[in-house]
């Protein structure tokens, strides 16, 4: 779920991966932190556990709002989202960070939404062919904008798409051209089976 971009063809002369000089949070499975670690490091190897969000956008219709992944991302790149996703810095909540990362990607500012909160939990480990591999305590948090105004970034999101979120859930092969972040399809699946836990638990996803 990183916001991780690549290298562009950046030769070695032109210094570290950006992510080489940024860290994130790492974290038990309690979703306690136990330190910082090195944010390529983390997505990298055998990586490191540390801890994420995704925002789960919609509109008063009940349709969520998917942004395609840009072409740049290291990870995931050009998959479908629901919505925003990334990591907290030190010290920043999931709902400060979820708002920062709502106006940077989307330019939904608060005043937009009034019901921004967590609605799960949950510890995911998943691997993106050879290029590394995420392992998140991952905060979900819901939304609903009341205004439905959007300035996407495209260094960030490459396509934004309305969808009917129990038809994306209910029937897949309709929307089979669209290829999802395994965050995202965790965090749909344990909402539509009643599986999630909002207490400050961790809900276990192999």
């Amino acid at each position: 779920m990183s916001t991780e971009n690549a290298d562009s063809g950046a030769g070695a002369d032109e210094g570290p991966h950006p992510n080489a000089t940024q860290d994130v949070v790492a974290v038990d499975g309690d979703d306690e932190p136990t330190g910082l670690a090195n944010r390529l490091d983390a997505h990298t190897g055998e990586g490191q556990r540390h801890r994420a969000f995704t925002a789960l956008v919609f509109d008063e219709d009940g349709r969520i709002l998917l942004a395609q992944r840009a072409a740049n991302k290291r990870l995931w790149d050009t998959c479908w989202d629901g919505t925003v996703a990334s990591h907290p810095v030190e010290g920043q909540s999931q709902v400060d960070a979820t708002k920062q990362r709502l106006e940077e990607e989307l330019g939904v500012t608060p005043d937009q939404y009034d019901d921004l909160e967590v609605t799960d939990r949950f510890e995911y480990k998943r691997r993106y062919e050879r290029e590394g591999l995420e392992w998140e305590v991952c905060a979900v948090l819901q939304v609903t904008l009341t205004e439905t105004d959007l300035d996407p970034d495209t260094e960030e999101i490459e396509g934004l798409l309305w969808a009917d979120y129990d038809l994306l859930y209910e029937q897949p092969e309709w929307y089979r051209q669209l290829r999802l972040c395994p965050w995202f399809e965790i965090a749909m699946r344990r909402d539509q089976e009643g599986e999630t836990v909002a207490d400050g638990s961790v809900g276990f996803e192999r």
